[in-house]
């Protein structure tokens, strides 16, 4: 069905018939219901919060032995807080957040997988481009700076890309 075609379709209901609709929605679709929780009640920071913990569980847990360390679980969460409309800050705040965590994780035990360096190196880049894109780089710069020089400190095996993508700025 075309946005047209649905249009047409809910103007000829009534406001008790739209009501319904909404409400039959919200009971079937998970989706529809965190939308509307979030619309409601939109509390960033236990969003923020709580991203943050399953974000570090995955390199620190608490329940299993042994770390996942799976980027995609950040990528999920940020998917997500951009769908609800999360702001912009939390947002770039999480992105930063899960390469901090993962340099904090290396620094305790090196990593020798190069696979995981160049996701970190993506994770970083998506940061970068979020935060210039919201024109919100200065609020971050010092924050991405520390993560730069952790990077070099730690000697990452891609520690020139980090270089470079921070000298094209």
């Amino acid at each position: 069905m075309s946005k047209r075609n649905l249009k047409n379709y809910l103007s000829e209901l009534t406001k008790k018939q739209l009501q319904e609709q909404i409400m039959e929605l919200y009971e079937k679709f998970g989706n529809v219901k965190i939308y509307y929780d979030f619309a409601f009640n939109p509390n960033e920071d236990k969003l923020s919060k709580e991203a943050r913990v399953k974000i570090s569980n995955e390199f620190f847990p608490v329940t299993r032995r042994k770390p996942k360390m799976r980027r995609s679980v950040a990528q999920k969460i940020i998917k997500h807080f951009i769908e609800l409309g999360v702001d912009s800050f939390v947002i770039a705040d999480i992105m930063l957040f899960s390469i901090e965590i993962a340099q904090s994780f290396t620094a305790e035990k090196p990593i020798k997988q190069e696979a995981f360096y160049k996701s970190m190196f993506n994770t970083f880049k998506q940061a970068i481009e979020f935060v210039v894109e919201k024109g919100i780089y200065y609020d971050f710069k010092e924050r991405i700076k520390a993560i730069e020089i952790e990077v070099s400190e730690q000697n990452w095996m891609n520690e020139f890309e980090f270089k470079a993508l921070l000298e094209k700025l």
